[in-house]
């Protein structure tokens, strides 16, 4: 039995280390927020252009997604076990993999910038646009990897303020930069600006993880080996989110193609309202992120127990953050749609669409912080799969029936219901996980 100090104790430490990160997310919100807004003040093809490859430059995060997740929870599994070595020689491995990985990603990126719109079914009109756009993103990705790594390093070492800090930083250097290249440039000038501030506070960040921090800074006399068992267990836990967020996101991409005949508005309202309804689910992102935190550091110490009863406080405050925010967008979706762009058809089919998904957010909640819960724990594959059936069977089975005759609110009814099958899924898992079980086995170790 725990005490009700011991629950207080785990909550009041839930709380402590989301706090920071869900103000992480809300600067990334900011940044889209901020971009749409400039982007959409040049008019509904300019949006269109953006949102037409938006979907792709999801595509290629999951990559940078995928080998951060691989590298970090093993961080915090040896953070836990006070293995401060241990934890900074994952660090090394890590950073080696990000170059590779990261470097292949921009290479393909950069080959595909040129057709990708044209395969994507989008008017010619947006094609330029949104090929000049994509190509900044794939150029920045190296600097993309190495923020969203060393950042990942930081919460996993319990450092939650510092990436914090620095995301804040790196939405103010996005006005600023936006600000200088959007009206030379339009389009081009939006991926730039955001380009540039995000290479700027990559550096800063690795700075601060690789040198400034006690626990992680990297020390010349430590002299480094390849582990393949560091390597083995990146890809055990890291290919499973990868093939996951490589598959959604080809269904995105296909759901993007669903969408492109529907014409401009329908696209640009599509990507307007994704981007507001990112507002909704910062704080599940923010209290996820400490989930795999806590519960992959309770994992190091042996404590299974401890480890199961965060994962279940965390989805449970998760649920409730995503039920509030939920309920506010709902409300003030019309003004936050206003403030995006001032074409009133845009602004109408945006609102309509956004309130029937916004009726899932405590069920995504669910999908998103039993997800990192489970993450910390190392077990990736049976919630990948599970992911993977909801969106392809459900989303874009239910998308394929509905968008011919609701058009763009048939695509957002599909998504509504997947998501809420999708928490449902996660849920289940979160309750029936063996990984829990595997505390047992470190703690032997230790």
């Amino acid at each position: 039995m725990h005490s009700k100090n011991d629950l207080k104790r785990q909550i009041n430490e839930v709380w402590r280390l989301s706090l920071p990160a869900i103000l992480t997310q809300i600067t990334t919100i900011a940044m889209q927020y901020i971009d749409s807004a400039m982007v959409g003040n040049l008019g509904a093809n300019a949006s269109a252009a953006i949102g037409l490859v938006s979907t792709s430059t999801w595509l290629l995060s999951g990559m940078i997604y995928a080998v951060s997740a691989g590298f970090s929870v093993q961080v915090a599994h040896e953070i836990g076990a006070e293995n401060d070595m241990g934890a900074r020689n994952v660090v090394k491995h890590g950073l080696w993999a990000a170059l590779v990985v990261s470097g292949l990603t921009c290479l393909i990126g950069v080959l595909l910038s040129n057709p990708l719109p044209v395969w994507l079914g989008g008017e010619e009109a947006l094609h330029r646009d949104a090929s000049l756009y994509f190509l900044v993103f794939a150029l920045t990705m190296p600097f993309m990897q190495l923020n969203a790594l060393t950042s990942s390093y930081l919460q996993c070492c319990g450092d939650m303020v510092t990436p914090s800090v620095l995301n804040a930083i790196m939405c103010v250097l996005d006005v600023a930069f936006n600000a200088v290249f959007i009206p030379m440039y339009g389009v081009l000038g939006a991926g730039i600006g955001t380009g540039l501030a995000c290479t700027v506070i990559s550096l800063v960040m690795a700075y601060c993880c690789c040198i400034r921090n006690p626990r992680l800074r990297l020390r010349r006399e430590e002299k480094t080996r390849m582990d393949k068992e560091i390597l083995r267990k990146a890809v055990r836990i890291g290919l499973p989110v990868a093939v996951q967020e490589i598959v959604m996101c080809a269904a995105n991409v296909v759901a993007t193609m669903i969408i492109a005949p529907l014409g401009a508005v329908a696209i640009a309202a599509n990507s307007f309202a994704v981007t507001a309804e990112s507002l909704c689910y910062m704080p599940g992102y923010g209290i996820g992120s400490a989930a795999t935190t806590l519960v992959g550091r309770s994992i190091g110490a042996g404590d299974e127990k401890e480890a199961k009863r965060f994962g279940n406080i965390c989805t449970v405050m998760g649920m409730a953050f995503m039920t509030v925010t939920g309920l506010v967008m709902m409300a003030i979706c019309p003004l936050v749609f206003r403030m995006l762009t001032p074409d009133t058809a845009v602004q109408a089919l945006a609102v309509k669409v956004l309130r029937i998904e916004l009726l899932a957010e405590p069920l995504f909640a669910a999908s998103i912080v039993a997800a990192g819960a489970l993450r910390g724990t190392g077990d990736t594959l049976v919630p990948s799969l599970m992911n993977l059936g909801s969106i392809w069977i459900v989303r874009i089975g239910l998308a394929l029936l509905l968008v011919g005759p609701l058009g763009l609110t048939g695509m957002w009814i599909a998504m509504a219901v997947e998501l809420c099958v999708r928490g449902l899924l996660m849920l289940y898992r979160q309750k029936t996980s063996k990984y829990y079980k595997v505390s047992n086995k470190t703690a032997e170790n230790a």
